[in-house]
């Protein structure tokens, strides 16, 4: 059986989510965007179980699934979901002094994150997960 194309194709496609969220940011550098978006996953997966978590890994093209789990304290308090602001700058305290996220980067992260996923599946599981999490990635 040959390397499903998901994963032969996991770096490009990769780059290619990379490149979009850095230019719906109006950011200058993918590597801005790799930790604004590992911010906000971040945020995100400290609103869910474990169980929910990794059913919203699934759901992420490959490379992004593995940023979604990287750096992954399983036993760190759960957090509710907040207004956005609070949200927002629990996003910009990832590594603090090297983070560029926007103001919008959790809206900028949804609009790109849902270009690179299968939406229909995206949005079944969403409505699955703790309330707050459809607004959470409301473009």
């Amino acid at each position: 059986m040959p390397v499903p194309a998901e994963y032969a194709r996991a770096s490009d496609k990769f780059y290619d989510y990379l490149i979009d969220a850095r230019d719906t940011a109006g950011l200058w550098s993918t590597h801005v965007t790799y930790t604004m978006t590992q911010a906000v996953f971040q945020v995100f997966r400290r609103r869910l179980s474990t169980k929910d978590s990794i059913a919203f890994a699934n759901v992420l093209p490959i490379c992004l699934r593995a940023l979604f789990v990287t750096d992954w304290d399983i036993n760190e308090e759960k957090k509710p979901f907040e207004n956005r602001d609070v949200m927002t700058e629990e996003v910009k305290s990832l590594r603090k002094d090297h983070n560029f996220s926007t103001d919008t980067a959790i809206q900028d992260v949804a609009r790109a994150l849902r270009r690179h996923v299968d939406e229909e599946a995206f949005d079944k599981l969403l409505k699955q997960l703790p309330k707050g999490a459809i607004e959470f990635w409301k473009p």
